[in-house]
């Protein structure tokens, strides 16, 4: 089975974690993320030349600082971007696997779908671990077929995430689990419902992003098979 193209990988990326709305001008495509994340706050480049002073404008306009994705191959961007004064932030890993390879079912009553919109319980579990009422926002804004998961260990609600589909590639994203229900096996569990939704919903890939400093949530998705395909970061004024 062929891996999907970067193209399909970051056209997931945003299908499934939407900005609020997304401004074409000359060189950049912007997104205003209403304080949802560098994902959907970043400007990406149309091309490396593409004018830096441009997307400032734009940017500060909408309120937002200056950010930028740089994407695999955009090393001249990148150069120009450090010579401008951005500094980079928070390098991201993409992951990807076979959803069938993953899809095992979990212990029983250890992961939960949750038809939308999830329960009062995801909500405090995200907003404990800083994924608030803006990032909810972004899911909420998912036109495509998506679910929640919703984890528990000892009895307890331990931990939750997002899983949404576009072109048949289901991207993972906001897994939180409970600091004090942590190593007991709620992420991988959660993973492989996202894995079984996904092979119910005919989306032959599993996917999900993950900063490179991560180093326990790489470990773990290594451990389920998740290979990285695909790096970027971001530069910030």
């Amino acid at each position: 089975m062929t891996r999907p193209a970067r193209a399909a990988l970051f056209a997931a990326i945003d299908a499934t974690w939407p900005a609020a709305s997304i401004e074409s001008v000359p060189g950049w495509t912007i997104r205003r993320g209403d304080g949802g994340g560098n994902r959907v706050s970043a400007a990406t480049a149309a091309d490396t030349s593409a004018d830096i002073k441009t997307m400032e404008a734009v940017q500060t306009a909408l309120g937002q600082r200056p950010l930028v994705m740089v994407r695999p191959g955009e090393t001249g961007l990148d150069a120009r971007l450090e010579a401008a004064g951005y500094r980079v932030k928070d390098p991201v890993v993409l992951l990807v696997a076979p959803a069938a390879m993953l899809a095992q079912a979990p212990p029983p009553v250890s992961t939960f779908h949750v038809a939308w919109p999830p329960v009062q319980i995801q909500y405090e579990i995200w907003q404990e671990g800083g994924i608030g009422p803006a990032r909810w926002a972004v899911m909420d804004r998912v036109a495509n077929p998506r679910t929640a998961l919703l984890g528990r260990v000892n009895d307890r609600p331990a931990g939750t995430a997002f899983a949404a589909i576009h072109d048949g590639i289901a991207m993972v994203h906001a897994v939180e689990v409970c600091p004090d229900l942590r190593r007991l096996g709620t992420a991988r569990h959660m993973m492989q419902a996202a894995a079984i939704w996904a092979v119910a919903q005919r989306a032959p890939w599993l996917a999900v992003l993950v900063t490179r400093a991560n180093a326990p949530a790489r470990a773990l998705y290594a451990s389920l098979g998740l290979e990285p395909v695909e790096e970027y970061h971001y530069r910030e004024k």
